[in-house]
């Protein structure tokens, strides 16, 4: 069989990168922390953590967060899977865990800080930060962010009394729908500065799920919105060891998500609100943050969009409705949570997104989630972590493969 040959032009060039030119690039984003053994009020669970990302587009659309908790306890470590741009997952990596932290802070904690807004007094810190030079804070935003966060502490001292504080399940739960609800909501009020009008109309229109670990002790949470995974890597007697998966993928293969989704919907949806496999024909996950075109009515996009920005009016994908648009809201940011008592043979965690790829999600995701039952709740197996050789610790990975595309 004859084989057309073809000639290469003179002006293109192949290259290979040598080892070290690929190690650089690899190694770009890479970021390790060791956790010390004390941090003033109890011994940390976390003996440390490795996160890396390396992008597939420009700019990345994924983030990845971790800090200590200075105000409570713990640790909170997250991954975010942007798509549609890369402001939503922005927006998470920087606002979601003082949501969180405030939600685990009690009455009287609230209170102090709002005293000290009050009087202008600085505020205690409520997060050590562990960032990798390249994450960033969105600066000019900053005000409007502080304004929200106060708004939903003020809410938290109402609804609280003296001596009441919400569990982590709890604190999960509001602060992950609470900042979805900030979200939507600054978005249709805007902002006089233009900037910041754009903004947030970028970061409502973008959308990201979120996977978040909160440890503290032998205490492991983890609240889940979309697609993401948390993986346990369990050691076993002879050695080896296991993948433990400790989250639901929110998306088609989820039997129990497909059905939730049919069910917030009329009978007569039931064959277009899953096609092909995604939401409306559209989108992968089933739960996210952002994403308000799978949530406002039309009415309410149009009229959002047209008092927007000029930036806006040449954005197809803002001004595109979703096929079958019929009875919104069809997503949600509610996380699923699972609790996992920590054993003396769970070794290290690692958080994973599609972006990772199937095969290494396949790799460390085949076991079913340690919880058992539907909803993966109230996870109580063993007790707390044996001493390694200086303490009980659970190194920690998040997105060490799970930035592996933007």
């Amino acid at each position: 069989m004859p084989v057309r040959g073809y000639r290469r032009s003179p002006d293109l060039h192949s290259y290979n990168l040598t080892p070290p030119q690929v190690n650089s690039i690899l190694k770009a984003n890479e970021y390790s922390f060791k956790v010390p053994e004390f941090d003033g009020k109890n011994v940390s669970s976390v003996m440390g953590f490795d996160s890396n990302q390396l992008p597939a587009n420009a700019p990345i659309e994924d983030r990845r967060s971790a800090a200590t908790c200075l105000q409570t306890r713990g640790m909170l470590l997250g991954v975010f899977d942007g798509h549609a741009g890369c402001a939503c997952a922005q927006a998470l990596s920087e606002r979601l865990f003082y949501y969180v932290a405030m939600s685990l802070m009690p009455h009287e904690t609230l209170c102090e800080l709002e005293s000290a807004v009050e009087a202008g007094r600085p505020l205690s810190p409520i997060l050590q930060w562990h960032k990798h030079p390249n994450d960033y804070f969105t600066r000019e935003a900053q005000t409007m962010y502080f304004n929200s966060l106060r708004t939903y502490w003020q809410e938290l001292i109402d609804l609280s009394s003296p001596g009441e504080s919400l569990g982590p399940r709890e604190a999960l739960l509001s602060a992950f729908k609470r900042l979805d609800s900030d979200l939507s909501l600054e978005a249709q009020v805007g902002d006089a500065n233009s900037f910041l009008h754009y903004w947030v109309l970028r970061v409502a229109f973008s959308g990201a799920t979120a996977c978040v670990a909160h440890i503290d002790g032998s205490d492991l949470y983890v609240a889940n919105t979309g697609d993401g995974r948390a993986v346990l890597g369990v050691q076993e007697e002879d050695g080896s060891f296991s993948a433990h998966t400790l989250s639901n993928d929110h998306n088609a293969q989820n039997e129990n998500e497909v059905a939730r989704i049919q069910g917030e919907h009329p009978p007569s949806e039931k064959k277009t609100v899953v096609r092909q496999d995604r939401l409306l024909g559209l989108l992968m996950p089933f739960r996210a943050f952002g994403d308000v075109k799978f949530k406002w009515s039309i009415d309410l996009q149009r009229g959002v969009l047209e008092s927007g920005p000029d930036q806006l009016h040449d954005n197809e994908h803002t001004k595109f409705i979703p096929p079958n648009y019929h009875t919104p809201p069809y997503l949600t940011a509610e996380p699923e949570i699972t609790h996992h008592r920590l054993r003396p043979q769970d070794r290290f965690l690692v958080f994973v997104h599609p972006s990772a790829g199937a095969g290494y999600r396949r790799a460390v995701g085949d076991a079913p989630p340690t919880g058992g039952g539907p909803d993966r709740r109230g996870v109580s197996n063993g007790g707390p972590p044996a001493p390694a050789p200086h303490r009980g610790g659970l190194p920690c990975h998040p997105g060490t493969d799970a930035g592996a595309a933007g």
